[in-house]
Order: C-alpha cells, then structure tokens, then sequence
C-alpha cells in the first residue's frame, strides 16, 4: 500500500511539476513574441521615415525640375517674342525699301522715255544734216568697212584654212599611214568570165553532146552560158552571177573528171557541185569573220558576205577588199577613239548588197543597210553601211571610218582595173562640171583625175570669190559624181598688167 501510495504521490507530483513547466514556458514564448512585434514596429516606424523622407527628396527634385523648365521655357518664349519683334521690324524696312525701289523704276523709265525721245530727234537732226536715212548710212557703213579690210579678211581666211589643213592633213597623214603600213593585202583581177581548160579535143565532143543535149543540160542545170568554139583547148563560162558560174566551172572539172557526160549525169552532178559550193560560201563568210575578229554577225549575213568571195568590182575580189578594209578599220578607229567593234562589223559587211544586186533592185548600199536592218543588227552598223558613199551623209565617225578605208582599198594602185574609156569619161565629166560655173577661164582634169585645175578671170572673180568657187565646185563634184578617193580642186587667179613703151 505504502509503494502503491508513493507511486501515487510521485505521479501526482510528476503532473504537477509538468504543468508548472509548461505554464513558465508559455510565459517565456509570448515575452518572446512581444519582444519581436516590438523590434517589428520599430523597423516598421524607421522604413516609413525613410520611405517618407525619400518622397520628401523626390518631391523636391521634382518641384526644383519643373521649376528649371519654366525658366528655359521662359527664355524661349523672349527669345521668340524677340524674333518676331525683329521680323516685323526687317520686314517694314523691305516694305519701305520696296517703295523706294518702285519710285526709282518710275523715276528710270521717266529717263529712258526722255533719252529715247532725244535720241529720236538727234537722228532725225542727222538725218536731215547728212540727207541719209539710217538704213543708207549704215549699207554706206557696211560697205566703207568691207572695203577696207577685204584684203585683211582674204587673208585671214586663207591663213586660218592652210593652217587647219597642215594640222588635220599631218595627223590624218599619220593615221592613214599607221594602218597602211600594217595591212598588205594582194591584188586581185577576175573577170566575169571563167575559162576552163580541156583535156583533149575528145572531151569537147562530149560536153557538146549528141545535137547539142548535153550543153543544153548543162546550161539549163546552171543558168550559165557555155562557149566551146570561141578559143581553142578552152570553155568559156559566162553568167552575171558569180555563184552560178563558179558552180559550172565545178561542175565541168567533175565531169571532165569522170569521163562520163550526159544529161542525167549533168543534172546529178550540178546538184553535187550547187552542195559544195555551198558549203565554200557559208565556209568564207565565217573564216573571213574568224580573220577580222567580228563576231556576233547574223547567220543570214554571213552566207551573203561567203558569196561576195566569187563577186569582182572593177577586177577587185569583194571580199578581200572586205576583209581588208576590216583590219584597217580597226586600226583607224582605235586611233581616233571610234568603237572598233562598230567600224570594222560596218566596213566588213559595208559591200553585202553586192551579193544580191543582180536579184534586188537598188544600189548595193542602200540594199546592204536594208539587210542589216532586217536580220536585227544595230542603228549605228546600218548606217555605217549605207552612208560609205556620198547619197547618205555620214554622222558617226564609224561611218567616217568606213568612208575612209573604202577609199583607201579601192584607190590604191592596182587595187581595182578601169578602162581607158571610163577613165577618159571621168576626166571629162571632172572638166564640164568646173565649167559650168560663171567666171570660169579653162578647167583641166590633171594627175589621173585627182585633181582639176581652174583658171579663172581675174576681172570676174576676185580673191575672196575665187576662196568659194572652189568650195562650189568641190560641192559640186561630191553631188553628182562617183569616184575612188579624193579630188583636189585648185583655183587660180591670176592678174597681168601690160603696157607698151613707144
């Protein structure tokens, strides 16, 4: 019972100690707690003074900001006010200054009535002093003047035209010479004709053909004349075609060749030769631009330009004359700043018409520049090659250029065969149309019809005159006649006083 009791008592104080405990530590944890709501508040209470005098300092930056901007917005208002004080002021300054202008132009205008009214009635004074008009006075003026420096103009004119031509004939001489010395080229004579030699007298026999058949297959196959008794051993090929008489003179070897001649066979072998011939054409056309370095040349073009390989102008191969005048072109051009690739497409496609002016009417310029337009080449090349003579004035120094060495291929000696005939014409034709001018003496074709020499009469014709009929007649010659080259046109005047002693 006792140990039963102790236990009692020992739990009951157990209990009682624990309570005791806990009441103490609840005390001790809610003076903690009051503690910190106390530290709380104070931390709270100093954040707000900060926070309060942090907006206190804003405030008042604020306040000296806006402040600062009233101030420049301030000035900038006086300073406006200012400008606009100091406009009006300027622009009553123009306004006055205007009106004083105006009275001025008022006051002139007055000045100028009265001076011209003065001036009116001085010349009528003059007039009725001198019993001339103002229009007699100055005719009369005019012609006091020319007389007294006529001789003085003569010559000025005739210093400053030798002086031109000694500048531009040295740097021309230079040019022309620089590209001719660089190209030779040889020279050539074919006829319209085609002789083609035979093997025997046998061969002759079959040519001709049973009643003639086989000749008249011939003919008909080529469109070309075949001559066989006109020279001995020989066949004369005669067409105005070029091409056609080419192809017979293929087609007649092959036969010759073969051995076998008759009308079937003729036929078969004319197609064979028209094929070769061909391709001979279209070859030349582009070797001939492969030689120049000109590309870009339509196809069409280029067939036309192979044909003129069998095409002569006054014994003068076409194409070669072509080709020639190309690389001299080039030359040229790029001497003077011209575009080469312009001058030397111009001056190698500048003869095409003639390859088809026995089939189209027209001169072979004006066809050829109407081919090039056809088949798309450019405005420049076409008129390079339709102004190479003189129908069609030259506006570009590439046509310039192809102007130039057209002349320059053509006239040199031995380039082109002419007959006497035509040579004697044209010193003829050079003669009348310096005659045909008033004042004129005697006129006489010289140095193989490069240069006409004129005399004229000096009581006719004075210096000055004698200055532009020779530009007249060089006008003149240009107009109305064709030739290779230049022509001089030398003018004298010549004055002979005579008298007799007794």
């Amino acid at each position: 019972m006792v140990e039963a009791l102790i236990a009692v008592v020992a739990a009951l104080f157990g209990v009682g100690a624990t309570t005791v405990y806990n009441q103490r530590k609840g005390t001790t944890a809610a003076q903690a707690a009051d503690k910190l709501i106390a530290s709380a508040k104070n931390k709270a209470s100093d954040i707000v003074l900060k926070a309060k005098d942090e907006a206190l300092k804003l405030a008042d930056d604020a306040r000296k900001e806006e402040e600062e901007r009233r101030k420049e917005i301030k000035k900038a208002e006086n300073r406006v006010a200012d400008r606009e004080i100091n406009l009006d002021r300027k622009l009553e300054e123009l306004d006055s200054r205007s009106e004083k202008l105006r009275k001025h132009e008022d006051e002139v205008e007055e000045l100028k009535d009265e001076i011209r009214s003065i001036r009116t009635k001085q010349q009528e004074k003059l007039e009725k002093i001198a019993k001339l008009t103002k229009k007699d006075a100055e005719s009369h003026l005019l012609k006091m003047t020319e007389r007294d420096i006529k001789n003085d103009l003569v010559g000025l004119v005739a210093k400053l035209q030798k002086d031109a031509m000694d500048d531009a004939e040295e740097k021309a001489q230079l040019i022309l010479v620089s590209a001719m010395e660089r190209m030779s080229s040889e020279v050539t004579a074919e006829r319209t004709v085609t002789a083609v030699k035979l093997t025997d007298d046998e061969m002759k026999g079959r040519i001709i053909g049973k009643e003639g058949r086989n000749i008249q297959a011939l003919q008909r196959a080529t469109g070309v004349d075949v001559l066989v008794d006109d020279t001995p051993g020989m066949i004369i090929l005669s067409s105005f075609d070029p091409v056609r008489r080419q192809v017979a003179r293929l087609a007649l070897e092959m036969l010759m060749k073969d051995g076998r001649v008759h009308p079937a066979r003729i036929e078969e072998v004319v197609a064979k030769a028209q094929k070769q011939i061909d391709k001979e054409i279209e070859r030349a056309g582009e070797d001939a631009a492969r030689e120049c370095g000109v590309v870009g040349i339509p196809k069409e073009m280029l067939r036309l330009l192979g044909e003129l390989k069998f095409r002569t102008s006054y014994g003068q191969n076409v194409l070669k004359h072509s080709t020639e005048m190309a690389h001299m072109a080039g030359l040229i051009a790029e001497e003077i700043g011209a575009d080469v690739r312009i001058a030397k497409t111009a001056t190698l496609l500048h003869d095409v018409g003639k390859a088809v002016t026995h089939r189209m009417e027209g001169k072979h310029h004006h066809i050829g520049a109407e081919l090039a337009r056809k088949y798309g080449m450019s405005d420049e090349i076409v008129h390079a090659i339709e102004a190479h003579h003189d129908d069609v004035e030259a506006t570009t120094p590439e046509a310039l250029v192809v102007r130039v060495c057209d002349a320059l291929s053509a006239a040199r000696p031995g380039a082109r065969n002419i007959s006497a005939e035509n040579f004697a014409e044209r010193m003829r034709d050079l003669e009348n149309v310096a005659t045909s001018f008033e004042g004129i003496d005697k006129a006489y074709a010289i140095s193989a019809g490069r240069e006409v020499r004129i005399i004229v009469k000096p009581e006719s014709v004075d210096d000055l005159s004698a200055i532009k009929l020779a530009r007249d007649v060089a006008t003149k010659i240009e107009s109305t006649m064709q030739y290779p080259g230049t022509i001089k046109v030398n003018v004298i005047r010549e004055t002979r006083a005579i008298e007799f002693a007794k």
